[in-house]
């Protein structure tokens, strides 16, 4: 449940990207993204709060900056293009964090895992398969 409440509200935030994209500059709809973000991580993290050493410091400013940039591309990209298109490339995550895993963690992912990762890149590459061929016909 946990799992589908999050696709949900992953689904929300793309809607109001895409809505905001097209009426904001890409740096505020940037802004008030990451800050409700930052909100919501703010309310999970209070009771497990460890104040990070200055190397870990260092590693979270890159993470944010690396972060920041990709969500600029993203923004920029919904307000060029049509969501059903944009949003597949968002799936590629799940082969980084695969990667990320395996490289950093020596964590392999099970059947089950890389079963629901083909199903959802799977729809992901069709749904772009499929707006694209829409686009040429129309």
């Amino acid at each position: 449940m946990l799992a589908l409440a999050a696709a949900a509200i992953l689904g929300i935030e793309l809607i109001f990207i895409k809505k905001l994209s097209g009426r904001e500059p890409p740096f505020q709809v940037l802004l008030i993204n990451n800050f409700l973000g930052m909100i919501i991580a703010s309310c999970a993290v209070v009771a497990f709060w460890q104040t990070p050493t200055a190397a870990q410091w260092a590693v979270l400013i890159a993470l944010g900056v690396c972060m920041a940039l990709a969500q600029a591309c993203f923004v920029n990209a919904m307000a060029r293009a049509d969501a059903s298109f944009v949003a597949p490339f968002s799936y590629g995550t799940l082969i980084f964090a695969t990667l990320y895993d395996i490289a950093f963690f020596a964590q392999i992912p099970d059947w089950i895992t890389l079963t629901g990762a083909g199903i959802i890149l799977s729809g992901g590459v069709l749904l772009a398969w499929r707006e694209g061929r829409l686009r040429t016909t129309r």
